[in-house]
C-alpha cells in the first residue's frame, strides 16, 4: 500500500492549500487516483471517511491495509470506513438504507453554512460533496422562490434560502426531510418540508397552479421503494419528470444525476440547455464523472 499511502500525501499536500485558501473544509484528499486502489478518502473537517468500492473482492485484510495506509499519512483523527456496491452488482429489490447505528453526527461547514453530516450509520454522509459548486450556482440565480425535488438533507434549500428565497422541499423520506429542517434551523432558516412522492407532488402543484421562478432536481439513479407504487429508473423517466418540472417552473431548471453514462433528453427542443457538468466539478474530485448537471431554460 505504499503506492496509496505517496498518493494520499502528495494529494493532502497539493489539495490541502487549495482548500484552506478557498475556506473549505471537507473535501475529497483521494478519489481512486491509482485504478488497483479503488478506494475513495473524504475529510469532513479533519474525520475522515473511507469507501470502499471493489465490486467483488470483500477481502477485510486489504481494506485494513489501505485504512492504515490513508491513517499514516494524515493527521490522526476519527475513520469512518464503508464498503459501497455498484448499482449494477445490487440484486432486485435492494435500496441502500441505514449501515449501522453509531450515531457519528457532526456538525460542519460549508460556504458559510452549517450542516449536520452523518459519518457511520448511511452509505453518504448526508452532504454531497462533489455538487459544492452546483449548490453556490443555484444561490447565485435570481429567484424568489425555489423548489427542491428529491431535497434529501435540505442542502441546496440551506444555499437558496441563504440568498432569499423561500424554498420548497421535498422527498418521500421523513427521515431525510427531518435532516433537512435540522439543517435549514442550524442556519437560522426556515422553508417548506413536504413528505411525498414527487410525482404525485408535481401532479398536484400542476393541477392547482402553484409556481416557483427556480426547480433544483436531483433524483436517485434507480429506485423501488415499497413506498412508491412503480418503478423509478433515471435514463428511462427523466423525460416525463423534467417536463412535469417545467410545467410548474417559470424561470430555471437546474437538473442532476450521477449516472455515469446518462444521456439528456429534454421534453422540448425550444428548451434552451446547458450542460454544466465540467464547470461544477469541485478541483477535489479527480472523477470527472462523479455527476451530470444541466441548467435548463426557456429560450
Amino acid at each position: 500500500m505504499a503506492m496509496l499511502a505517496n498518493r494520499v500525501r502528495k494529494n493532502a499536500r497539493h489539495l490541502g492549500k487549495w482548500a484552506s485558501r478557498e475556506g473549505v473544509t471537507c473535501w475529497r484528499v483521494y478519489d481512486r487516483d491509482i485504478p488497483e486502489i479503488p478506494v475513495t478518502v473524504d475529510s469532513y473537517e479533519g474525520a475522515l471517511v473511507i469507501n470502499d468500492y471493489r465490486a467483488f473482492d470483500r477481502d477485510d485484510a486489504w481494506l485494513d491495509a489501505a485504512a492504515d495506509a490513508v491513517t499514516q499519512v494524515l493527521p490522526p483523527g476519527e475513520v469512518f470506513i464503508k464498503r459501497r456496491e455498484r448499482l449494477a452488482h445490487r440484486g432486485a429489490g435492494q435500496q441502500y438504507e441505514r449501515q449501522a447505528e453509531q450515531g457519528a453526527w457532526r456538525t460542519v461547514g460549508e460556504g458559510g453554512h452549517r450542516f449536520r453530516v452523518n459519518l457511520s450509520d448511511y452509505v453518504d454522509t448526508g452532504l454531497f460533496l462533489d455538487h459544492r459548486i452546483t449548490r453556490a450556482r443555484v444561490a447565485a440565480e435570481p429567484a424568489r422562490t425555489m423548489l427542491n425535488l428529491f431535497g434529501y438533507t435540505g442542502a441546496f434549500s440551506v444555499y437558496a434560502a441563504a440568498a432569499g428565497m423561500q424554498t420548497t422541499t421535498v422527498d418521500l423520506s421523513n427521515t431525510y426531510l427531518a435532516w433537512a429542517g435540522d439543517n435549514l434551523a442550524l442556519n437560522g432558516l426556515t422553508g417548506d418540508l413536504v413528505h411525498g412522492d414527487v410525482r404525485e407532488f408535481l401532479d398536484d402543484a400542476r393541477r392547482t397552479g402553484r409556481r416557483w421562478d427556480l426547480a433544483v432536481v436531483d433524483p436517485p439513479t434507480f429506485s423501488n421503494s415499497k413506498r412508491m407504487d412503480y418503478t423509478w429508473d433515471i435514463q428511462r423517466d427523466h423525460r416525463g419528470l423534467l417536463e412535469d418540472v417545467l410545467a410548474v417552473t417559470t424561470g430555471i431548471v437546474w437538473f442532476s444525476t450521477n449516472r455515469r453514462r446518462f444521456q439528456l433528453e429534454v421534453p422540448d427542443p425550444a428548451l434552451e440547455v446547458t450542460d454544466m457538468t465540467r464547470a461544477t466539478i469541485p478541483p477535489d474530485f479527480r472523477d470527472a464523472r462523479v455527476h451530470h448537471a444541466y441548467r435548463i431554460t426557456r429560450r
